[in-house]
């Protein structure tokens, strides 16, 4: 008899659906959906300790129509209720799970976050048409969530917990960049070495870290070197390549030139992809040419970037431009803000 009901409700349920896309009243619908409101609620009152499946499919049934026509204060009490009244109801967590929901479509994103995580730590997880219920809030935090400390807990678990569900690569620079938020700088460094170890990290595509890949690279190798290239200031760099220039002095200039990555490439070219080797030596340059350089540096795009124009090094391209830059490196304040030489562009600026 309760099944008959339940079809029928169901039914009624489809019906009110037909009517609203067929254009009926406004009176005429809200006054058809209370009624199926009501023979709903009666199922549940009759509904009895035994029957979960049944019960849940009546509660679900009453917050899908709520939530579809938008009535999401009507949902949120009517959940929050029903947890507070049902503790042992094993889907609490999918109830809260909707109420978080809901709250995401009224905008009120903390709100949501708070039930994001009540969910988390105080009710098993469980899974709802094959999906986790703790999966699904971990992802929403990940999205909401502006507290470094909490995004770095979800990462964490998202790695340890579903592996199999996200992308352990972008999971591992996500959360290397939130140690670099906070200040843990040797968690940071550990987390991109795990992020490079990956086989798709040198080619993975992420919308909102552009060129991630050479940006850990970076990292991880100038944190391995010696660091001892580097001066305090711009002024300090650029007197002491001038005077190794004028001086013909091309082991002066191996020395300060950056051992970490450090490019020669025209305009055109990519200077993110390293093109110096252990082997570079500016000897093989410097030999037999006039050299002359600009007294004056040119500036960079910004301000912790400048130029230092040169020529007569080839027959083929003789001006070349030394770039020099601010190093960023702040898991050493000592080196970080310091000045590199980090490359050479060949031929005119463009």
């Amino acid at each position: 008899m309760k099944k008959n009901a339940i079809k029928k409700a169901a039914a009624a349920l489809c019906l009110a659906g037909l009517l609203v896309s067929c254009g009926g009243g406004s009176s005429a619908k809200t006054k058809q959906d209370k009624q199926i409101q009501k023979e709903l609620e009666a199922l549940l009152q009759e509904s009895d300790s035994s029957s979960e499946n049944r019960r849940y499919a009546i509660i679900n049934k009453i917050s899908s129509k709520w939530l579809a026509d938008k009535k999401y204060n009507d949902l949120i009490l009517y959940l929050t209720d029903h947890v507070e009244r049902n503790p042992d109801d094993k889907y609490n967590a999918y109830w809260l799970l909707m109420t978080a929901y809901a709250y995401v479509q009224m905008r009120q994103d903390r709100v949501a976050e708070y039930y994001f995580e009540r969910i988390i730590k105080n009710y098993p997880d469980l899974k709802v048409k094959d999906q986790s219920v703790h999966f699904l809030c971990l992802e929403r935090l990940i999205q909401i969530s502006t507290n470094h400390e909490n995004r770095i807990q979800y990462f964490n678990t998202l790695i340890n917990r579903f592996p199999s569900n996200v992308s352990i690569t972008e999971m591992y620079v996500r959360l290397a960049r939130e140690y670099e938020q906070i200040g843990e700088w040797t968690k940071a460094l550990k987390t991109y070495t795990l992020f490079l170890e990956q086989p798709d990290a040198s080619s993975i595509q992420i919308t909102d870290m552009h060129d991630i890949y050479n940006y850990a690279r970076n990292m991880i190798d100038f944190n391995n070197s010696p660091k001892n290239w580097t001066f305090k200031t711009l002024d300090g760099l650029a007197n002491a390549v001038k005077e190794a220039i004028i001086r013909y002095q091309p082991r002066k200039l191996d020395e300060y030139r950056s051992k970490v990555n450090f490019f020669t490439v025209s305009w055109r070219q990519d200077d993110s992809i390293p093109t110096g080797s252990v082997d570079f030596s500016m000897t093989n340059y410097m030999h037999g040419n006039r050299i002359t350089i600009t007294d004056e540096l040119i500036p960079g795009p910004s301000i912790n970037e400048a130029y230092l124009k040169s020529k007569g090094w080839t027959l083929a391209v003789p001006t070349w431009y030394f770039y020099f830059r601010k190093v960023n490196y702040p898991a050493n304040p000592e080196i970080h803000g310091t000045w590199e030489w980090a490359g050479i562009y060949i031929g005119e600026m463009m």
